[in-house]
């Protein structure tokens, strides 16, 4: 009889042989397997990159240093002055200087009888230091030229050989201005804000004689490759001390982070905690990928593992092969995961610029959050390995060697792990009851945010860990309801819910999956809605049309708006009253503006009541008085006027102010009522036609009827308001973009996680699936209930994750946005309901395939 080996170095290149012949023999467990763990990889770190565009496509929109300086020279501000051409001279031929520009912002209104200015900015056009793309034309290259952006030659009507006339101050003469006519050679696109508004650009060469003061506001400089960046420093401060005393040199890189700092402050701070907050659910959901991939794998082969230990391998050696073989697997899916989702976040500015004229900035290479992503990777791999062959290495080889699918099947839930579901249950609600009880009020300054968010997180994988706990209890109720249409199918629908239902273990298994990938996708929709209605109703309030005509005490003569009417440039003309009042000790503005004259009035939300109540003897409160009076909708309200008190009743109330800004709106029979002047205090309208050109004609409409109609132009003014919606729309569009990309990465991970754990469960149930074929179930009836069933628990799924995807995602939102409507966007929660069902059925189809080729003899031999 031969003596069994000793536990030693034979033993672990047997047992670490054995499980690589078994990947080898099995390519299709190995394939479906890498496959989980490298879109887990994929989606953390696709994550990673759609968090860094977005962030760098808003900070570039506010930044005005470019990547590529080095340092930058700003004269002293206690001075008053510029820095000199001979300084910018003398900086360009220091031997470690690439390149320095000369950077000059300024503005000059256009010759002409109507109020137009043009922003005016000096930059190189081309090379690394540009901050603009030539999309038309040439760049000027003499002086008297100028390129514009798209704004300025749609807007003011600046095409490439037209010629413009600015009025530039005359610097003897303050009083004084010089005419300089332009000509327009070309039009940019520039990534930076002053893109949002009518702009021109030359080289520093010839910006001098249209900027108000001579030299430039700051010069940047980029370095020779390989020149030390203090001693280059060192070498522009002595010329600065020579011709600029008192001016200072900062790095590119201090500039940049102090303008990174000043642009993501506010909204944009907290639109980008949410977008942390979807990353770390998006490792969750990769981990959960992962694990059940893994975990189902490592059960079917509980029966291999006992073999082993029954000729004598020992535990260590064993657990110790597994974990190589988990992070071989882990470290290659990773970094190919990692490598394809660097090249997808690269590709999609270039993506973005071609399929939808939309500019974003590149992420560059998140070299720390693609170990980390390749290391965690390796370490769930690792961790999820280990548990089924500690499993296999406590039992005994011949309680091992019985089939492994009993397990799925078994129905009961034992105490503790009830137990431990209850209590996780009651600690995830608990911590949003917390939250619940201490939200903070709309404008509270001194509400900790990022500690909220931190237990809105906890609170959320509590949560979801009570999910996968009690999925098998939870999956019967929900089952009873979503089965019941499958089973009017006849055979297959009632086999696909028997099926379903006789193992709930393994269908919470998979449907915790796709439950998370479903919260995932209606947390991010509702996100959306909710903040995309936010800065709708910020824009309707601020900027309720695309123009704002005001007048002095004396109104507008009903005549002059009459005319805006007429115009068919313009759309949506409203006239308007105000009237000011007060209330204790603070004044408060009365108007009779309708907002359902508006197209924005539908985007302004109520807290009680409803706008279409607004009438004669009702009114429309804003939140600040209806706080103070303590008043909601229904309740008396009484405001004091010159012909003495007006009783009316609260008609809704609102989450801040109303329409420009107004305290209280009512009815313009109720403000005539009050003694309010006859005449329009202004006019509100809209262009008739989206886009620069008809925004640009618009204006010149109102303009040309003002000119003839009002006999003192200065008493009027007319406010371009679409200039406070477009940044806003940017922002809308920007996250939109983010948000369908986070969406996209979702459902991916979500229809692998179905793919992975229907294949994987359906090669576990071989020999069932051999068992029916014998009973005379057809391959078209059997690949029928495999694909029922796959859609079965996408459906499951759906619905796990729809009920704790919602709930939470208002919760964040209400945490990170005080005052945010709370939207539920009800056609697109349903749309993913049904695509994930359709998307898991389709998911089961190779699996069903694979299962109707096998022979029932083949099956129920146990060989696949």
């Amino acid at each position: 009889m031969s003596t069994p080996r000793r536990a030693g170095g034979p033993w672990r290149a047997s047992v670490l042989g054995s499980q690589l012949a078994e990947l080898l023999r099995r390519p299709g467990r190995l394939l479906t397997t890498g496959l989980s763990v490298l879109v887990a990889a994929f989606v953390v770190f696709a994550t990673v990159m759609a968090q860094q565009i977005a962030m760098n496509t808003t900070i570039d929109a506010f930044r005005g240093t470019p990547e590529a300086v080095s340092l930058v020279a700003a004269p002293d501000e206690d001075a008053g002055t510029n820095l000199s051409a001979a300084a910018l001279r003398r900086i360009r031929a220091l031997p470690g200087v690439a390149e320095a520009v000369g950077r000059v912002n300024t503005g000059a209104p256009i010759d002409g009888p109507y109020e137009r200015w043009l922003v005016l900015h000096s930059d190189p056009g081309t090379g690394p230091l540009s901050q603009v793309r030539l999309v038309e034309g040439d760049y000027p290259s003499r002086a008297g030229e100028i390129a514009v952006n798209r704004r300025a030659a749609e807007e003011l009507e600046l095409a490439p050989g037209t010629r413009t006339t600015l009025l530039i101050a005359d610097r003897k003469d303050a009083e004084k201005t010089v005419k300089v006519t332009l000509t327009v050679t070309g039009v940019v696109k520039s990534t930076a804000t002053a893109d949002q508004m009518s702009g021109g650009y030359t080289t520093d060469a010839h910006i001098g004689p249209l900027a108000d003061l001579p030299g430039y506001q700051h010069v940047d400089i980029r370095a020779k490759d390989g020149v030390p960046r203090g001693e280059l420093s060192r070498q522009v401060r002595a010329v600065l001390a020579e011709t600029s005393p008192g001016a200072t040199v900062r790095s590119g890189g201090a500039v940049r982070a102090q303008e990174a700092h000043d642009a993501v402050s506010g909204d944009l701070r907290e639109v980008f905690q949410l977008l942390a907050v979807f990353l770390a659910v998006a490792v969750g959901a990769a981990a959960l990928v992962a694990t059940s991939a893994f975990r189902i794998v490592f059960a079917q082969r509980l029966r291999q593992l006992a073999l082993l230990r029954a000729i004598g391998a020992p535990q260590r050696r064993l657990v110790t092969a597994l974990a190589a073989e988990g992070a071989l697997v882990g470290a290659v899916a990773g970094s190919i995961g990692v490598l394809a989702a660097l090249g997808a976040g690269h590709l999609a500015p270039s993506a973005a610029r071609l399929l939808a004229d939309r500019e974003l900035s590149a992420p560059g290479v998140p070299v720390p959050q693609a170990v980390l992503v390749v290391l965690g990777t390796v370490l769930v791999t690792v961790g999820v390995v280990l548990a089924p062959a500690l499993s296999a290495a406590r039992v005994s080889p011949l309680q091992a060697l019985r089939t492994a699918g009993t397990l799925a099947g078994e129905r009961r839930i034992r105490p503790a792990r009830l137990t431990a579901g209850a209590l996780l249950t009651a600690a995830a609600g608990g911590l949003a009851a917390l939250l619940l009880s201490r939200l903070p009020e709309p404008g509270q300054q001194d509400y900790d945010r990022d500690f909220a968010l931190l237990v809105t997180i906890a609170s959320a994988g509590l949560a979801f860990l009570a999910l996968i706990t009690l999925g098998p209890l939870l999956v019967r109720p929900v089952l009873a309801v979503a089965g019941w249409p499958l089973r009017r199918l006849g055979t297959t629908g009632k086999l696909a819910v028997g099926g379903v239902g006789g193992a709930p273990r393994r269908a919470a298994a998979v449907s915790v999956v796709v439950a998370l990938g479903v919260a995932l996708v209606s947390g991010a929709l509702v996100c959306l809605a909710c903040l995309s209605g936010y800065l709708a109703r910020t824009a309707a309030v601020d900027a309720p049309a695309d123009f704002r005509v005001a007048a002095g005490a004396e109104g507008l003569d009903p005549t002059v708006v009459r005319q805006f009417a007429a115009s068919p440039q313009l759309t949506h003309v409203t006239g308007y009253r105000v009237l000011t009042v007060t209330l204790g000790d603070r004044e408060f503005d009365v108007a009779d503006l309708d907002p359902d004259a508006l197209p924005t009035g539908k985007d302004i939300d109520t807290v009680t009541g409803s706008l279409d109540d607004l009438g004669p003897g009702r009114a429309v409160l804003a939140s600040d008085l209806a706080d103070m009076l303590g008043v909601r909708a229904g309740d008396p309200l009484t405001l004091p006027s010159p012909r003495g008190d007006l009783r009316l009743t609260v008609a809704a109330t609102l989450p801040g102010k109303g329409p420009l800004q107004a305290n209280v709106l009512v009815a313009p029979k109720d403000l005539d009522r009050m003694g309010a002047p006859a005449h329009p205090s202004g006019v509100l309208a809209d262009a008739a036609a989206d886009g620069f050109a008809a925004r640009g004609k618009a204006r010149r409409a109102l303009e040309s009827i003002v000119t003839a109609r009002v006999p003192d132009r200065d008493d009027v003014t007319i406010d371009v308001l679409a200039e406070t919606r477009d940044s806003n729309r940017e922002m809308v569009a920007t996250m939109g973009t983010t948000a369908l990309g986070l969406v996209a990465l979702t459902i991916l991970i979500a229809v692998v996680g179905i793919a992975a754990t229907t294949g994987l469960t359906a090669i576990e149930r071989t020999r069932e699936f051999g068992l029916l074929r014998a009973l005379g179930l057809g391959g078209g009836a059997l690949r029928r209930t495999i694909t029922m069933e796959a859609g079965l628990y996408g459906a499951l799924g759906a619905v796990l994750g729809l009920s704790l995807g919602i709930p939470y995602a208002w919760l964040v939102v209400r945490v990170v946005v005080a005052d945010a409507p709370l939207r539920l966007p009800a056609g697109q929660l349903v749309l993913v309901f049904a695509a994930l069902a359709a998307l898991a059925a389709l998911a089961g189809l190779l699996p069903a395939r694979r299962a109707t080729r096998v022979t029932p003899m083949t099956a129920l031999g146990g060989t696949e």
